[in-house]
């Protein structure tokens, strides 16, 4: 049914690629081009054409080279409108090369319009598809890779871990600060912990709440819980909103907190002088 298109982008596969390439850079939006070097967008390219040529010979093939494709230029950012527009313009390019070429006459123009509606169309929803099940696949896989760096819990000394805070703590959030520090207090078997909120903006009347019941849940399971790096401003807003936060032990730095746990754990920092 294709043989003919099939035949032409073969025997013409550069020059239409060429064209192809000049007519997305005139597109194109100039952010989109500073960001990709154009050894990356003329290799990306051919990718591409080659992809669309073996929707013509092979079904599998156009399937393995369009998971790849997809996956790629989702890395590269490349936006769905700029990778349906390509689709759109390479069909233009063929046809009017095509047309220039005289397969495409007057008298089986129709016929012609058809075929190309046949190979682009389902080709389309096809790419549309494939781009948009490796967008949500990366979305997915970064989301997860979020949440586990969001509320680390690091074992810093035997018994002693931290969890550094920074930013804002939602309800989501705190759901996996929670799981983090009970996951992590059984792990490293810690016996006291430190919730540093040194990088937390702002503390309210909600994320205190979130951080009593992650301390009150550490406390369940055997360990203590302390609260550091409590600046001036936090302290006086803490104050004003009457937030009652004395079943904590405070510290104004991690490191005062470091050495008040290392106390709780019969141990503490010394200073060796004349070591050679």
């Amino acid at each position: 049914m294709f043989s003919e298109v099939t035949e032409y982008i073969e025997t013409n596969k550069a020059e239409l690629t060429n064209v192809w390439m000049d007519k997305m850079k005139e597109e194109a939006d100039d952010k989109f081009l500073q960001v990709i070097s154009d050894q990356v967008f003329t290799k990306t390219s051919h990718e591409f054409v080659e992809m669309i040529a073996s929707r013509l010979r092979d079904s599998k093939e156009f399937n393995n080279r369009l998971e790849e494709f997809a996956e790629k230029v989702v890395r590269l950012g490349w936006p769905l409108t700029f990778v349906t527009s390509a689709l759109n313009v390479f069909g233009k390019v063929v046809y009017q090369g095509m047309e220039s070429s005289g397969f495409i006459t007057e008298e089986n123009y129709q016929q012609q319009i058809n075929k190309f509606d046949r190979w682009l169309s389902p080709m389309t929803n096809k790419v549309i598809q494939a781009y948009t099940e490796s967008w949500e696949k990366t979305v997915s896989l970064q989301k997860i890779a979020l949440q586990e760096l969001s509320a680390p819990l690091i074992p810093v000394f035997e018994k002693i871990s931290v969890m550094p805070l920074v930013g804002t703590i939602d309800t989501e959030r705190a759901r996996q600060i929670m799981e983090n520090l009970l996951h992590g207090v059984v792990k490293h078997r810690a016996e006291v912990v430190l919730i540093d909120i040194t990088g937390v903006p702002v503390v309210d009347t909600m994320v205190a709440h979130h951080i009593i019941q992650a301390a009150d849940a550490v406390r369940l399971v055997g360990a203590k819980c302390m609260l550091v790096g409590i600046r001036p401003e936090i302290a006086q807003t803490i104050v004003n909103l009457g937030i009652d936060l004395t079943q904590f032990m405070t510290n104004s730095t991690l490191r005062k907190g470091i050495e008040k746990a290392l106390e709780m754990t019969s141990r503490k920092i010394v200073s060796v002088e004349g070591l050679e």
